[in-house]
């Protein structure tokens, strides 16, 4: 530093007191003053010193609140849809439409197997319907039929049932004049009987002659005949009587068979056709399960995308469920960002994100889609027993899911598994 020597000292004051003295004007030409050039260049140095300390804190406050304003990690990468192509069915490969790495559209057809057999099966069940469409055909009449007959059964059964009980009024009238004719023949028999023993007595006594006896005795004889024909009579009457009962009984019965049994007759037939009709509708789900296996034996790309983990060549027997191929799904592709715990503070969905592609070198815009419901650890197969042996703290790491923003150039050059590193902006940066 650069300290004024007495002389200068003395001399600086020797012309202050002459100009007040002398009142002389600032203009008026005095001796030259001593150069001050040392002092201006220390406060001017100071000046900049402090210029430069002032700066430096607002850049440093600056860059505090931009590094503050965003969370960043580099394990985080692009995931899309894997779609495993697999076959429904067994056959043998007739043809591969496609390989590795190559871009197929929705629908494309990719690989195909035998049909051949596949068509004789569904002729078969087509076979197999048709049969029982004829028989539900030939069923299905019967059952008006059978309701039909059944209605004629109940009339004749309601018909027999009316002669019946006609029958066994007439016998039981019959009855009723055969024991009349009974009893009459048996009063007109008491009466020749007592007849015969009334002559006979005055024939003994030669009150009258053997020939009037004769025939009162004769009388007598016929009469008694003819009560035994009248009780005969009167016995097959009432024979005659039980039959007739006997015979509506047995219709009376035939009528209750016939409205009991009548509906259960027609229930069967019913229920026979509607046995045909399940055998059809067993029927056609084969046809459709054989249509469906017929269809199989063509594979298609069910999305668009990449095609890859290409494992079936022309002439392989295929089995059911064997994957063929993969296809990654390049249009509907985000990111999965695993953040530590501890940045999650301020994160929450719909936060802006700068994604910056390492492949690419550029940087695309997106958003937080949504936040994780457990830690990685917690997802994977053998997850963290911290209840036994030691315990180490570890910090763990959450996946967030970041959705880009549609239409933006270089979309399509994502493929899932990429490296990206997304940098989350959690509060606005004050300008």
């Amino acid at each position: 530093m650069n300290v004024p020597t007495q002389a200068e000292e003395a001399l600086k004051t020797n012309d202050e007191k002459t100009n007040r003295k002398t009142g002389a004007d600032r203009h008026v030409t005095a001796a030259p003053p001593v150069p001050k050039e040392p002092g201006r260049a220390r406060a001017v140095k100071l000046l900049v010193l402090l210029a430069v300390l002032v700066a430096a804190g607002v850049g440093a406050k600056q860059l505090w609140a931009y590094f503050d304003s965003y969370e960043s990690t580099d394990d985080a990468q692009i995931e899309g849809h894997l779609n495993g192509i697999g076959s429904r069915i067994s056959g043998t490969v007739t043809a591969v439409h496609f390989e590795n790495n190559q871009r197929v559209a929705a629908g494309e057809v990719l690989v195909e197997l035998d049909p051949r057999d596949y068509r004789v099966s569904l002729e078969q069940a087509k076979a197999s319907m048709g049969l029982a469409e004829s028989q539900l055909t030939a069923e299905r009449p019967n059952v008006p039929i059978v309701q039909t007959s059944n209605e004629s059964v109940v009339t004749t059964s309601q018909a027999s049932i009316s002669q019946a009980e006609a029958a066994v009024a007439q016998a039981e009238r019959d009855n009723d004049a055969a024991m009349a004719d009974l009893r009459q023949a048996e009063a007109n028999n008491t009466r020749a009987q007592a007849d015969e023993a009334r002559y006979r007595g005055l024939v003994d006594k030669e009150e009258i002659s053997k020939t009037l006896y004769d025939q009162k005795l004769a009388d007598a004889r016929a009469d008694e005949a003819v009560v035994e024909s009248k009780r005969a009579s009167s016995e097959a009457a009432r024979r005659i009587i039980a039959q007739r009962q006997a015979s509506l009984l047995a219709a009376r019965t035939q009528l209750s068979e016939a409205v009991q049994n009548n509906p259960r007759q027609l229930l069967l037939r019913q229920a026979t056709v509607q046995m045909r009709q399940a055998n059809i509708a067993v029927f056609k789900s084969q046809v459709d399960q054989a249509e469906l296996n017929l269809s199989y034996t063509t594979i298609v790309a069910p999305v668009a995308g990449i095609a890859g983990k290409k494992s079936v060549e022309v002439g392989e027997q295929v089995r059911l469920g064997q994957q063929l191929l993969a296809i990654s799904q390049t249009d509907d592709v985000w990111v999965t960002a695993n953040f530590k715990e501890t940045q999650l503070k301020r994160m929450h969905p719909g936060q802006t994100v700068k994604v910056n592609v390492d492949a690419l070198d550029r940087e695309f815009d997106g958003l937080i889609e949504s936040m994780p419901g457990a830690t990685g650890a917690v997802y994977s197969v053998l997850p963290p027993e911290n209840a036994t042996g030691n315990y180490v703290k570890v910090v763990q790491r959450l996946p967030v899911r970041i959705r880009l923003k549609r239409d933006q150039a270089g979309l399509d050059l994502l493929h899932p598994g990429m490296s990206v590193e997304p940098e989350v902006r959690v509060r606005q940066v004050d300008r």
